[in-house]
């Protein structure tokens, strides 16, 4: 049972004969105790009266996924099973970072009658966002009183990572067409495929006349009908690109108001739609200690269904990362020379021990690039020379930048590449690193 303000207001009158009867205390006191004795008699009537909020059946309509930021629609439909009219208030129990608005809708249902009520999601953490319960007060009549009960109403909508990188996909698809054009008239190396075969032209390389196929054109009268031909290249298909997202601690850090975690995986969905659109085959695992996810053997559009589906539901864990154990997670999903993406960060010497000891042993057979998010208010503060503050904090920002420029030149000189950029940056520097191991044929 709960009071209203309405009731509240009318307990209040009860002061208006105290003041009016303010020289016969007696008196005051027992008009006093007569008003409140009304008042709540006629609260319990009017309690009496209200409808029962546990006769209420509720049902959900959710979607199933929606995108981090985007708005969803979620219906819950009220039936009214009791023999009196429902009037009141209802609220709907989301958790806080579902973003429900609003948390509270009045309802005024007739017996026996259904209603519909809307509320509008708009989620700001990625995951699975639940909702477990509604809870109903109804008021009556007179809106003294209020009865209110709590009713199981489960339910639960996927947040998925937002992938606002795919506004640079498309430049980068361009770029991959027209590297695929320019390409495929170049000669036969390593990491190129054959293409087609077209007439010989003046400046083409003799070595790729292909003979078999000038026998075949070959007119035996010595007509015009002669022609001799050569195979073209083009950049090889099919090869295998490995994403590794470090899931531990250092994860957990935002950058620029945004998770670490949150940005490899924008990196990781950029570079996959990507590389799916060139014909390579991509895989990703997320790990710290154990695997936190995994996609494998998945092509074009199931590919990024897959990925943001198994990111939804994975968050920082507070340990520290295991790379001794990367190598043998690399085996497990490939045993034909890939390109390894390890998306994590590259911070102090100590803490980059780890990655720095395995690196040989991946850079031995696989094309390693470690892609890391950098601190834009770090870059900031070290050009900030103004007061004596500024100073100490610009000397700790350089700290920092070259702590950062010492690990990448150690992951260099162990046949790495490396690649850093801001949140909004870090994914098309990857996508443009991608796009140019394939323009030198190295992937």
């Amino acid at each position: 049972m709960t009071v209203s303000g309405r009731f509240v207001a009318l307990l209040a009158l009860g002061v208006v004969p105290v003041v009016l009867l303010g020289g016969e205390m007696a008196l005051a006191f027992a008009a006093l105790g007569g008003w409140v004795l009304v008042c709540v008699v006629l609260g319990v009537i009017d309690l009496a009266l209200a409808a029962s909020p546990r006769r209420v059946r509720v049902s959900r309509e959710l979607p199933a996924r929606v995108r981090l930021g985007a708005d969803a629609a979620a219906e819950l439909f009220v039936t009214n099973v009791g023999t009196r009219r429902l009037r009141g208030v209802l609220r709907d129990a989301w958790e806080p970072s579902a973003g429900a608005q609003p948390s509270r809708l009045a309802v005024d249902i007739p017996a026996g009658e259904r209603r519909r009520l809307t509320v509008s999601l708009r989620p700001w953490r990625r995951g699975e966002r639940r909702v477990e319960q509604i809870t109903v007060r109804a008021t009556g009549p007179l809106g003294l009183w209020s009865r209110q009960a709590t009713l199981a109403a489960p339910g639960r909508i996927r947040v998925l990572p937002p992938f606002a990188s795919r506004k640079h996909l498309p430049s980068r698809l361009a770029r991959l067409r027209e590297l695929d054009g320019t390409t495929s008239v170049m000669l036969r190396g390593q990491g190129t495929e054959f293409d087609s075969l077209r007439e010989y032209v003046r400046g083409d390389d003799v070595r790729s006349i292909d003979w078999r196929a000038t026998a075949r054109r070959h007119d035996p009268t010595g007509g015009r009908g002669a022609r001799v031909m050569v195979r073209t290249w083009r950049p090889e298909r099919d090869r295998r690109v490995v994403l590794v997202v470090d899931t531990a601690r250092t994860s957990a850090a935002r950058i620029a108001d945004e998770p670490r975690i949150d940005t490899a995986f924008e990196a990781s969905l950029l570079l996959a739609a990507l590389a799916t659109r060139a014909g390579d085959r991509v895989d990703l695992l997320a790990y710290d200690r154990v695997v936190r996810g995994r996609v494998q053997g998945a092509t074009g559009a199931e590919l990024l269904s897959r990925m943001v589906d198994t990111m939804a539901g994975i968050e920082p864990a507070l340990i520290e990362m295991d790379w001794s154990a990367v190598p043998a997670q690399v085996r497990a999903l490939t045993s034909q020379r890939s390109l390894v993406v390890l998306l994590t960060s590259l911070d102090a010497p100590g803490g980059s021990r780890g990655l720095l000891s395995v690196l040989p042993q991946l850079t031995k057979k696989h094309i390693v690039v470690v892609a890391s998010v950098t601190d834009p208010e770090t870059e900031a503060a070290a050009l900030q020379r103004g007061r004596r503050e500024d100073v100490y904090r610009a000397a700790s920002a350089e700290r920092a930048l070259l702590d950062v420029a010492r690990v990448s030149a150690a992951v260099r000189r162990l046949g790495g590449e490396v690649v850093t950029g801001s949140p909004g940056d870090l994914p098309p520097a990857l996508a443009d690193r991608y796009l140019a191991l394939k323009a030198a044929g190295r992937l």
